[in-house]
């Protein structure tokens, strides 16, 4: 690994994309023509930051997924997860959900009823993770983790909640089923940062501006690092950033709606299998679905 910091330590900038729900915003960032996965994310979506009116929020109805893990952190808000297996939790701020849907699992994601009472808001990510292929058709399951479980770095000029993985010092608690490294960053002006390395990383900017290399990046952008470079950020206003990565893949992923496989005849195969009734139910949330993409 060179110690060189220039912008040729940058593989990629990628740019959100804006998605209407009907008066809610998604910025999408992946996958992205040009780099499709970084370590195991292959998804990569910043909900909001957006504000509902008394009696509105969000209705994920129930839908399905195979061969991914969900990954919802949200910094304002709320969201109520109903599953397959009969998990209902309410995430809160600073709160992990990582849902594995192996070979398969249903789930809804709603505004609760008593948040709907008043005007409410919601911002946050929420991301995918591919399953490694030894366990893509495993058995499903659900962590849920309070904000007091996860590691907390204090620093003078920047703070720091480690999500996933290993980074400055600190191990988070959550399982995972690839070498993956998820990180929540505040920074204050002035600050300077040597980032932890990892065969692939990216950080994606919500507020605020990164300065690498000689060259300056803005928030709703996610830029790719090369592997083989140390890399240092420092920035000169108040910046908050995601650090995701982890090790390459086993191998290239196809992913069609909710799906993620390394074979698409998975894909094929859970396709019919929502079409004709056989993933399971969420228990309490099974009055309505999402229909298959025609």
């Amino acid at each position: 690994m060179t110690s060189d910091i220039s912008n040729n330590a940058v593989a990629h900038v990628l740019s959100s994309k804006t998605h209407d729900l009907g008066g809610f915003t998604v910025q999408r960032v992946l996958p992205a023509r040009t780099q499709k996965m970084v370590g195991p994310f292959i998804f990569w979506d910043q909900m909001g930051p957006g504000q509902f009116i008394a009696g509105n929020g969000i209705d994920v109805r129930p839908h399905p997924h195979i061969g991914l893990s969900t990954v919802t952190y949200l910094f304002e808000g709320s969201l109520d997860h109903k599953d397959s297996l009969g998990n209902r939790v309410r995430i809160v701020p600073g709160e992990l959900n990582i849902m594995t849907a192996g070979r398969g699992i249903v789930h809804s994601e709603r505004t609760g009823k008593d948040v709907r009472a008043t005007a409410s808001t919601l911002y946050g990510i929420q991301s995918w993770l591919a399953q490694p292929r030894s366990v893509e058709q495993g058995e499903p399951g659900f962590i849920h983790l309070a904000q007091d479980q996860l590691p907390k770095i204090e620093k003078q000029d920047w703070h720091a909640t480690i999500i996933l993985g290993e980074a400055f010092g600190q191990t988070s608690p959550t399982p995972t089923q690839w070498k993956t490294i998820y990180v929540d960053m505040h920074l204050q002006p002035g600050a300077s940062i040597t980032l932890p390395y990892y065969q692939q990383r990216a950080i994606y900017i919500l507020e605020g501006t990164i300065e690498m290399g000689g060259a300056s990046y803005q928030a709703g952008q996610m830029v790719t690092l090369q592997a083989d470079h140390a890399i240092e950020i420092s920035t000169q206003f108040l910046t908050h950033i995601m650090l995701l990565g982890g090790d390459a893949m086993d191998g290239d992923r196809h992913i069609w709606w909710n799906f993620v496989a390394s074979d698409p005849a998975m894909i094929e195969e859970a396709k019919e299998r929502w079409q004709t009734g056989q993933f399971p139910i969420v228990p309490g949330d099974q009055q309505e679905f999402i229909p298959l993409p025609t």
